[in-house]
């Protein structure tokens, strides 16, 4: 158990919560198809397809949220405190968003419906929309910090009434939850265009999926931009004190040019899958914005927690803010659950070997009508 050093274990398991995250980001196309459940599906038959495509999917993204959540509450305990107890109302709302995604699936179809299936279809481009969103905001208050103070005795408290209400006044912060709602919605449509066999519905998802890139290119070059250029904070590595620092991240990346790299191959994946659904008619394009998108924000969230980066600033007490160091769980605790870990490989393989098989054919309207179980 010694031969790990605690700082080389927490590295670790930012890796992981990094891949996590990435991991959670791609599966939003779920929600991201749900926004296009109108723009899209133009009568029932067609509508009732796309949701039956995305049902087959959507407890995944929840369970990866799931784990994101869960991963750091057990590696950096002190985060989940911060963020999750000080910014109760944004993350109250993100769950709000989240369980009627279920009720929504489970009862859109029920015999007797009382609400109608209207109203069902509202409530999953509530979660598709305000639900991702708000989640982005959430992530940026990672690069633009919190209004929390930790004590001595890792005792936490929030400085703002509107316990994480305010991030959305901060410019950045909506430009990314923005971000990833349109990135969402082009996760969406690449997974329709691959999982669905209908020729109306090909062709109007090559036009969202156009006019969904308009919209992300602009905030992803605003957002990353932003990142890489903004005033960071890091700190000493003996005396721990944190202080500014002009283009931390950039200086990240220069650091470790591997990771220059990846984000590079990242970015370029995502859009030559976006160029060969659109021209070459590529219905696989999907796999590619789907390493394309796990390689991006992999390193985007990676790069906030290494080479002595605060990954989460209070702009209450500077001395307050977050590091993999000053946030985590015992040498012990982490040991155990990364040698726990090394079954996500197995977890992850059996996810892929079932998606694999459930969409082996394409779907269609007769599937979807013989099924007596269908959404």
């Amino acid at each position: 158990m010694e031969t790990f050093s605690l700082y080389t274990l927490q590295t670790y398991w930012w890796l992981l919560v990094s891949i996590i995250g990435a991991l959670f980001v791609f599966m939003t196309f779920v929600q991201g198809g749900q926004t296009l459940l109108y723009t899209l599906g133009k009568n029932e038959d067609e509508r009732d397809l796309i949701i039956n495509s995305l049902g087959r999917k959507w407890e995944l993204t929840f369970t990866s949220l799931v784990m994101f959540g869960g991963a750091l509450f057990a590696a950096f305990p002190l985060f989940y405190a911060v963020s999750f107890g000080g910014a109760y109302y944004v993350w109250m709302a993100i769950l709000f968003c989240f369980i009627i995604q279920a009720v929504s699936y489970e009862y859109r179809k029920k015999p007797n419906n009382f609400f109608g299936k209207r109203f069902y279809e509202i409530l999953l481009f509530i979660n598709g929309s305000l639900g991702i969103f708000l989640i982005g905001v959430a992530l940026g208050t990672l690069y633009t910090g919190g209004y929390f103070v930790v004590n001595e005795m890792h005792l936490s408290h929030w400085t703002k009434a509107s316990y994480g209400l305010e991030a959305l006044l901060v410019p950045f912060n909506v430009a990314f939850g923005l971000m990833l709602v349109f990135l969402s919605r082009i996760q969406g449509a690449l997974y329709l265009y691959n999982n669905l066999e209908n020729k109306a519905l090909e062709q109007r998802t090559r036009k969202a999926l156009k006019q969904n890139t308009i919209l992300f290119l602009p905030l992803f070059l605003y957002v990353a931009g932003s990142m890489l250029f903004q005033t960071g904070y890091s700190y000493d590595a003996h005396s721990y004190v944190v202080s500014t620092e002009s283009m931390k991240l950039l200086h990240n990346l220069m650091a470790y040019p591997l990771l220059g790299i990846l984000l590079l191959i990242g970015v370029a994946t995502l859009l030559y899958a976006i160029y060969t659904a659109l021209f070459t008619y590529n219905r696989r394009a999907v796999w590619f914005s789907s390493l394309g998108t796990v390689l991006t924000v992999t390193v985007l969230l990676f790069i906030l927690g290494i080479n002595h980066t605060v990954y989460y600033p209070s702009l209450a007490d500077l001395q307050s803010s977050l590091t993999i160091e000053n946030s985590s769980g015992s040498h012990y605790t982490l040991f155990v659950m990364a040698i726990v870990s090394l079954l996500v490989p197995v977890v992850l393989g059996y996810i892929f070997l079932v998606w694999r098989s459930m969409d082996k054919t394409k779907m269609t309207i007769e599937e979807v009508k013989s099924d007596a179980h269908h959404y």
